[in-house]
């Protein structure tokens, strides 16, 4: 029997179909190993790890401790996410002495109504799993808003600090820092730059704005989908992430009054920090900035103006990689983060 293969479309040809069934074929190989890979690097960052509640005051903070070399690393989160930002790096640092935590507000840690939550008290968060965890030296790797409390308290406990670590992070006023949008509301501020400080009772306050959307739970979504979203570069991973960061905030009882109140104390924290920078100068531990260099927010301006305030840091800037660098590159924040303080 004979074929006219001449009156076939050309996507309807034998040639074609065996390649467009072996490229198929190979897609579902690829993806059988990434979902493969991805169900391994979930198993290792379940297994084997010690949950601890911190005491503080009447209050508990989550924390995991996974068991392995020192030094330990200390991984912090900002807001508004929790420790599950760090769920694709835990993976690649199997065999380290890895810390994370829930600072209180948020996550599974205790979230209490009324209580102070200040820049300040996140500091009294981590020294509190530094002490009850008896970790007499660490690696801290701050991110977002915890870089403010973890500097301060490595310049007060310098003899305790192997390294730090700082991930598009924030700490004093400098001409590059810009309030992603969602803070910039809540915050009550146009812009955290050394040449303009807007106060709250200036003609330009969100204050109405943000309490009609913290009181809007639809409104609440919209946004932390979006801006969170926003903070990350891939698809795929950024319907995993933002879903189930969300599942966190704003559930009962919700993050979003730690989110608030800490908005609240951002300008008076930075302008404080602002006048701790000298001291930053003297600091002796190793200092390794690592920033996403597409973070519009946290941006290589600010990594720059790190690398000024510390002068014997290193600074690094992952390209293609956004606000959440340990979340779009975790690979290569963990090739950069694995040596620090080890001998």
């Amino acid at each position: 029997m004979t074929h006219d293969h001449s009156r076939l479309a050309d996507g309807d040809r034998p040639g074609r179909k065996a390649s467009a069934l072996a490229g198929c074929v190979l897609a579902l190989v690829a993806m059988t190993r990434s979902v493969g890979a991805e169900t391994a690097a979930t198993a290792r960052l379940h297994a084997s790890f010690q949950v601890h509640a911190i005491v503080r005051g009447p209050h508990h903070i989550y924390a995991r401790e996974y068991p392995g070399a020192e030094p330990t690393l200390v991984l912090m989160h900002g807001f508004p996410d929790d420790l599950q930002l760090y769920d694709r790096l835990v993976p690649l640092l199997s065999g380290r002495h890895v810390v994370v935590f829930d600072f209180l507000g948020w996550g599974r840690s205790d979230k209490p109504h009324g209580y102070p939550y200040t820049f300040y008290n996140l500091k009294g968060d981590l020294d509190a799993v530094m002490t009850q965890l008896g970790l007499s030296r660490a690696v801290l790797v701050a991110h977002d808003a915890s870089g403010p409390p973890a500097i301060n308290w490595a310049l007060e406990h310098p003899d305790r600090v192997v390294a730090l670590v700082l991930l598009n992070t924030f700490y004093h006023l400098n001409a590059g820092l810009q309030p992603p949008e969602a803070i910039a509301i809540f915050g009550d501020l146009l812009s955290l730059s050394s040449a303009a400080i807007v106060r709250p009772d200036t003609p330009f306050s969100f204050a109405r704005l943000s309490l009609a959307i913290s009181e809007s739970p639809q409104m609440g979504r919209w946004l932390y989908f979006w801006q969170v979203g926003g903070f990350m570069r891939d698809e795929p991973v950024r319907r995993q992430f933002v879903r189930k960061l969300w599942a966190r905030f704003g559930r009962s009882p919700s993050s979003i009054p730690a989110f608030v109140s800490l908005n609240r104390d951002l300008q008076a924290a930075i302008i404080g920090n602002t006048a701790r920078v000298s001291e930053l100068a003297g600091f002796v531990p190793p200092v390794r900035i690592v920033f996403g260099a597409t973070d519009p927010y946290l941006n290589p301006d600010v990594a720059e103006s790190f690398h000024q305030v510390f002068p014997r840091s290193e600074k690094f800037l992952v390209p293609n990689a956004g606000h959440y660098v340990q979340v779009d590159e975790p690979d290569e924040v963990a090739r950069l983060l694995l040596p620090v303080g080890v001998p």
